[in-house]
């Protein structure tokens, strides 16, 4: 009896310790990809990828310099879908639950949009082309070979960046193969990504994502007025607020 009563206890043991593996493996199952891509996520990807193209074209064209939106693609993602899927559930629809996966897909496709307008050339040599800028540098100008230019078409430019595109994926599956699987060099911007990505996906997540879009609300309103302050008065070039000497006269005047 005692041995049959240790043999039933051994078994229970082993029954509990068993039980937190099966649900580690069950949360870290990941879903097949035709799960992963969803209507829902494309249409909120293209939306979040416009705007982020109009943003980067501004910057690209004004300052030349592009920063990286990946950590701000995948909150918007979160939100957007997140709130699509309560107000559905509200009113009665049924959809799938938005996972990280799909959020990491629309973040992914968000980034591929506006990377395209950057390093497709909108902003630097693509639209420089044309005969006009052609003919302000000046025919005379060395390396400006008569007849090297070209108009913009939407057939061959839309080849070109098809082109620009499946180049820089074939060069990508190589590159993660030595960088992240030999190598396993950790990326700033791909870290946290995911890190924000997996804590929105949490019990905690609502509320932490609550407070990062209203952060991000708040800082772009002080932004957007102060900007709209000085466009108001500024009275012609090098008169204004926004040429307010803040660092001093002699910095200014190297500006």
């Amino acid at each position: 009896m005692a041995e049959a009563r240790e043999t039933e206890e051994i078994e229970k043991g082993e029954e509990l310790e068993a039980a937190p593996e099966t649900g580690a493996a069950e949360w870290k199952r990941v879903p097949p990809w035709q799960k992963q891509i969803t209507v829902r996520g494309l249409l909120a990807s293209a939306c979040i990828g416009a705007m982020y193209s109009v943003i980067v074209m501004k910057l690209n064209l004004t300052t030349g310099l592009v920063p990286t939106l990946n950590v701000s693609a995948a909150l918007l993602a979160f939100v957007i879908l997140r709130s699509w899927t309560k107000l559905m559930g509200k009113v009665g629809v049924l959809t799938t639950p938005f996972t990280r996966q799909e959020n990491t897909v629309v973040q992914t496709c968000a980034v591929a949009c506006y990377s395209i307008a950057v390093g497709g050339g909108f902003g630097s040599y693509l639209l420089g082309l044309n005969k006009k800028t052609y003919e302000q540098a000046g025919v005379d100008t060395e390396g400006n070979v008569p007849g090297s230019y070209k108009e913009p078409g939407i057939g061959w430019m839309t080849g070109f960046l098809v082109t620009v595109s499946f180049v820089g994926l074939l060069a990508l599956v190589p590159l993660r193969k030595v960088m992240i699987i030999d190598y396993k060099l950790t990326y700033p911007s791909g870290t946290a990504t995911a890190v924000l990505i997996n804590g929105f996906h949490t019990p905690q997540g609502d509320e932490l994502a609550k407070k990062q879009v209203r952060g991000f609300a708040k800082y772009f309103t002080l932004s957007f007025l102060w900007s709209f302050f000085q466009w108001f008065y500024s009275g012609g070039d090098g008169c204004g607020f926004s040429q307010f000497p803040t660092f001093g006269l002699k910095a200014w005047k190297q500006t």
